[in-house]
């Protein structure tokens, strides 16, 4: 079936929207995709509430509205009917991830969005695994491995989005998956603060800085890098560490530590993996950040490539990837298991919401 996908992710640059056609076992084809960024009064907004503080019904009903504009004009701009889509796989935005206290809060009504858009909704993806015991993240895995099917294995997919997290897929499609660590949070607020613009453009603070050996040492002793996976974060778990590290750095020698936080983070989720991979196909804001990439590629013995490489579309990945999910969640499909997110048996999930 044609389903939509809408992903707003934890890095607060927009909403990511794409058309796929697949069965939510292989994809058969993928349509247009689209990046509708948030201006800076929605950015704040959603700021204002992570954690489940401040007016969250009021900014979950702005998102929604906002939501269900990129969806009319996305469905327009391509000639396409919104009777033609079966079903739209509504992420939401997290404001709040403690799987340890059995809690995911992605703020999205459903119900809404499909009386304004005219398509079935399937959204809260992530409450079923986490009531069951499960860290509720990373969901992508399984989409990943139907994209993967045809390439050589054992193959990891990183995606660095606010949080960093990957998906080691065997050659025989089993999977493990877990968050590795920052993505590009620490570098985006740290750039906010010092430039005033939202992220390091182009890595060009960090390369006119140096890495700072003995903060990233010291940040590889936070406590998440000791548990075993699956396991995943919420986008602020490392602010405080992070800050300290590089407090009194000058802008370019703190974007610098901090790109080199996420690359260490990342070649010591490496260990974790049963064997070594073959490659690793970045995907995310992350990889548009050259720094980010030569970053990764000294801290890695595997080759490191864009999933542009593999002719992935790495901007639409997770809104192609809840485009899927929702399909799989109306066929009662499993959506995780205990080697992705560590819930103790498979589970599916989603909540449905008909026209």
């Amino acid at each position: 079936m044609l389903a939509l996908g809408l992903m707003s992710g934890t890095s607060l640059d927009g909403v990511d929207i794409a058309l796929v056609d697949t069965d939510g076992e292989t994809v058969s084809r993928l349509g247009p995709a689209a990046t509708i960024p948030y201006d800076a009064e929605q950015r704040l907004a959603l700021m204002g509430v992570l954690g489940g503080n401040g007016p969250v019904a009021e900014v979950e009903r702005q998102l929604t509205l906002f939501h269900a504009r990129v969806v009319r004009d996305f469905l327009a701009g391509h000639g396409i009917a919104a009777g033609s889509v079966a079903v739209a796989g509504f992420h939401g935005h997290t404001i709040l991830h403690a799987p340890h206290e059995r809690r995911t809060w992605q703020i999205g009504d459903g119900a809404l969005l499909a009386a304004e858009i005219g398509i079935a909704v399937v959204n809260d993806f992530r409450s079923a695994d986490v009531a069951a015991g499960g860290q509720g993240a990373p969901l992508v895995p399984v989409y990943h491995r139907a994209l993967a099917a045809r390439l050589e294995a054992p193959l990891a997919v990183l995606n660095l989005g606010g949080v960093g997290n990957v998906t080691w897929i065997a050659e025989d499609g089993s999977l493990l998956a877990f968050d590795t660590g920052p993505g590009n949070a620490l570098l985006d607020d740290w750039a906010q603060a010092h430039t005033g613009r939202p992220v390091d453009v182009d890595g060009q603070l960090a390369a006119g800085g140096r890495v700072l050996r003995d903060a990233v040492e010291a940040f590889l002793h936070h406590s998440y890098f000791d548990r075993p996976p699956p396991k995943s974060l919420d986008r602020d778990e490392f602010h405080a560490l992070a800050w300290e590290l590089v407090k009194g750095a000058t802008p370019e020698d703190g974007a610098a530590t901090l790109t080199a936080f996420t690359a260490a983070s990342v070649a010591l989720a490496a260990y974790s993996f049963p064997r070594p991979v073959k490659r690793w196909l970045v995907t995310g804001g992350g990889r548009h950040n050259p720094e980010m990439m030569k970053s990764l590629a000294r801290a890695l013995s595997a080759p490191v490539e864009p999933v542009e490489a593999v002719g992935w579309n790495g901007d639409a990945l997770e809104a192609q990837a809840f485009a899927f999910l929702a399909v799989r969640s109306l066929a009662g499909k499993v959506l995780t298991y205990p080697e992705t997110t560590g819930v103790p048996v498979p589970q599916t999930g989603g909540r449905h919401h008909a026209l």
